[in-house]
């Protein structure tokens, strides 16, 4: 692969641009009839066709970025995302090779080109880091344009989905090495204030949730400040109880007497898993340890906003091998409650955090017939040890390479 040629003709690009021309320059290489990058939606249940790149090296789609949106359900693309894994299948004269587009987790979408014979294994294993570059090239483009963003809005949002999307974390998922963690907010029909956050530094993981009362735009509102203080909290290496005191102060100064948000703030200690929770009225974490959920006994203290206090760490030791799951209230409420959290975890030991959460999300979903009245949040932390590190994911694996 020339990356230096690769990335020059990225940087000369309009952000806009900028998969159109890896996909031309990466066609040009292995002489494909195609190139396309589908990047998944909002819903998790589709990909979106973001650019195609004919074999005369132009680009179609026009203007219209959603102008095709391909089911995932029982198809070769969930197989891609679901595996982590390539496919190459003959179609006519022509191979199919769809590679996952993923950073350290991150499934960001999928690689699909055409070529004229089966592809050999130098050519996969240039494929494969071809997928991986592009990841990067998309996370750096899309800092400079709503391209992506547009492409991947099933459907139109609210205000207070708008706000409530601006506060969640850019990756939904992330592979560290001790540790590997996914988030999903399956929101209601009227966004309810669910959010979930994290960020890593050298000694620390730190993960929260916290869910605002009410919906629309006044729970986004006081989603905002409750955020806004714990991030800021948390970049001046506060400990989860000071960043709960200061949020809690926060609310009392602007919110009404009768607003409050639950929160679940976690800091893990990188070298050992050594933890410490504050729970601030929020529904009780699941721990899944040798095979078996539980929900961890934590004591429940007042919710943000409520009163001027000392909030508590407790205690958590985590051990090789442990999943922890953070909810919010929607799997708890009215048909959501149907939900048994407990089982899925059992039954699902060997699938990634990113599958688990999704799969919560799909199972809501139908215990509710999609009527959800209130915002479905999950956080799943997979935890390995200093000495038990999982390799972050950046290729696809070529386990699944198949042909008819």
């Amino acid at each position: 692969m020339d990356l230096r040629r690769l990335l020059a003709a990225v940087e000369e690009s309009a952000p806009i641009d900028a998969v159109d021309v890896l996909a031309v320059e990466l066609a040009k290489m292995v002489d494909a009839s195609h190139v396309s990058l589908l990047i998944a939606d909002f819903s998790g249940n589709a990909v979106a066709r973001l650019s195609h790149v004919t074999a005369a090296h132009e680009v179609s789609n026009g203007h219209n970025e959603r102008v095709e949106s391909l089911s995932l359900t029982d198809s070769l693309y969930e197989r891609v995302l679901f595996t982590q894994s390539l496919e190459i299948v003959q179609e006519d004269h022509d191979w199919l090779v769809l590679l996952p587009v993923t950073e350290r987790g991150d499934a960001i979408g999928i690689l699909e080109l055409s070529l004229p014979s089966r592809p050999d294994t130098e050519t996969v294993d240039y494929l494969v880091a071809a997928a991986h570059a592009l990841a990067y090239v998309l996370i750096a483009s899309r800092r400079h344009t709503d391209l992506f963003e547009w492409a991947q809005r099933n459907i139109p949002f609210s205000l207070a989905a708008e706000i409530q999307r601006r506060l969640l974390p850019s990756a939904y998922a992330a592979e560290g090495g001790s540790f590997t963690l996914a988030g999903w907010l399956e929101p209601s029909h009227d966004a309810g204030g669910d959010t979930f956050d994290y960020s890593i530094d050298r000694e620390f993981l730190y993960a929260s949730m916290t869910d605002a009362m009410g919906h629309s735009t006044q729970a986004a509102l006081l989603a905002t400040l409750t955020v806004g203080s714990l991030r800021n909290s948390r970049r001046a290496l506060a400990s989860p109880a000071e960043q709960a005191d200061t949020a809690s102060g926060a609310l009392l100064s602007v919110a009404r007497e009768d607003q409050f948000v639950t929160g679940l703030l976690i800091r893990i200690r990188l070298a050992d898993g050594r933890g410490e929770v504050v729970n601030a009225g929020h529904p009780q974490p699941y721990l899944l340890r040798g095979g078996r959920a539980v929900k961890l006994d934590i004591t429940t203290e007042v919710p943000f906003g409520v009163q001027t206090g000392h909030y508590t760490a407790q205690p958590v030791q985590l051990q090789p091998g442990d999943r922890l799951l953070l909810v919010t209230d929607g799997y708890l409420e009215r048909g959501a409650s149907n939900v048994d959290i407990e089982q899925i975890l059992e039954e699902t030991v060997e699938r990634h955090p990113r599958q688990i959460v999704n799969e919560l999300a799909h199972n809501v979903l139908r215990a509710t017939g999609g009527d959800l009245r209130d915002d479905a949040t999950a956080l799943c932390i997979d935890w390995y040890g200093p000495s038990g590190t999982r390799h972050a994911t950046g290729g696809a694996s070529r386990a699944r390479a198949t042909a008819p």
